[in-house]
């Protein structure tokens, strides 16, 4: 495993019961001594973009469900930082936000792959200690991030997929009931 770092994937320990993160993974956005925060891959929120937001009614574009914080605020993850002015750069290829007057514009024109962009309902966030805690409670594993895991992969099979690509001890872990004492 790698420390957690800004373009790292939290994968959720098989045994993390809260309800939050129970066989999620996490995106992580950004790290610095304040805390992070970071985008959960793999759990559909239960409206679309084109239901979320007005002005783009009928765009049938999923939406995820970020994390537990701020429920009520839009995200976005991106491959687009030349046609979305003001993102934030996470890695090479994947970008954060920018001005999301220009990216409505650019799905309403439909002149960027839909692929390439994932958006978001709320965050997760941690504060300074509070992850770090939470790894050595074995809370959470930690991978290199894909950007197949980030955009190409169904949510159903994110955490699964994630699992196997730590490879080695950790590829049997996809089959471990979530309750070891129903087993």
């Amino acid at each position: 495993m790698i420390e957690p770092a800004q373009d790292v994937l939290l994968i959720a320990d098989p045994f993390l019961k809260d309800p939050n993160f129970m066989r999620t993974v996490v995106y992580i956005c950004r790290l610095s001594e304040e805390g992070c925060f970071g985008f959960v891959l793999n759990k559909l929120f239960n409206q679309t973009l084109g239901e979320l937001i007005t002005d783009l009614e009928g765009f049938d574009i999923p939406v995820f469900t970020g994390g537990p914080v701020q429920p009520d605020t839009v995200h976005y993850i991106h491959q687009f930082p030349n046609l979305v002015p003001g993102s934030y750069k996470i890695s090479e290829d994947v970008h954060w936000g920018g001005d999301f007057e220009a990216l409505k514009q650019l799905i309403r024109e439909n002149r960027i792959d839909l692929s390439k962009i994932k958006f978001f309902i709320g965050y997760s966030g941690w504060d300074k200690d509070q992850l770090e805690n939470e790894m050595t409670e074995k809370s959470w594993l930690t991978a290199t991030s894909t950007r197949k895991i980030i955009f190409d992969t169904p949510a159903e099979n994110v955490w699964k997929e994630s699992i196997e690509h730590l490879g080695g001890k950790y590829k049997m872990m996809v089959n471990f009931p979530i309750d070891p004492q129903l087993n």
